[in-house]
């Protein structure tokens, strides 16, 4: 799990170093350890190939490594931001969609159910994607609404509707799954 209080704690090392503008390589891994799974999976709401998801990922975390790049006071809204932006311009410039096996789902479900979580991925590639993309950050990235809201550069009222949503729609399909 991702918990945000440890986001928290490494903004706030950063912020103690005052007009420090860039990430160690030690920061860098420790963000990339925290977040690179939930970053795959966020990829992955934006380009179907999973392998196309892992070098967009990659290539944001190289480019945190360069000195041209000046981090904001908050990395991780800063990272899924760019994350969003690298996997958008993958997929405009021509990736192309091929259909997933749906024998490897991207979710893992807990209690092995496949069929639930197959109907799970399945309802959320039906979501609309600004949808999508909060559920992702919130659920499976453990990031706030706050966070979400500066990943996406929406506002806070606007990403929480979407959640809202979001999650009446996936109650909606997952209704046969729920144990009475």
């Amino acid at each position: 799990m991702w918990a945000g209080s440890r986001v928290i704690d490494l903004d706030r090392e950063r912020t103690a170093r005052l007009g420090d503008k860039k990430l160690s390589a030690a920061e860098v891994r420790h963000l990339y350890d925290q977040h690179g799974p939930a970053l795959v999976a966020y990829a992955r709401s934006f380009v179907t190939d999973a392998a196309a998801a892992e070098d967009v990922v990659h290539q944001v975390f190289l480019r945190l490594l360069s000195p041209e790049v000046e981090m904001p006071d908050v990395p991780v809204a800063y990272v899924y931001r760019a994350v969003r932006n690298a996997a958008l311009n993958t997929r405009r410039n021509g990736q192309r969609d091929t259909p997933l096996d749906p024998q490897l789902g991207v979710f893992k479900h807990r209690g092995g159910n496949i069929e639930a979580a197959l109907t799970l991925e399945k309802a959320l590639e039906e979501l609309p994607e600004e949808q999508r993309e909060v559920v992702v950050m919130r659920i499976w990235s453990g990031l706030t609404l706050e966070e979400a809201a500066a990943a996406t550069g929406a506002p806070l009222n606007t990403v929480a509707s979407r959640y809202r949503y979001a999650l009446d729609k996936l109650r909606e399909k997952l209704r046969p799954y729920r144990k009475e």
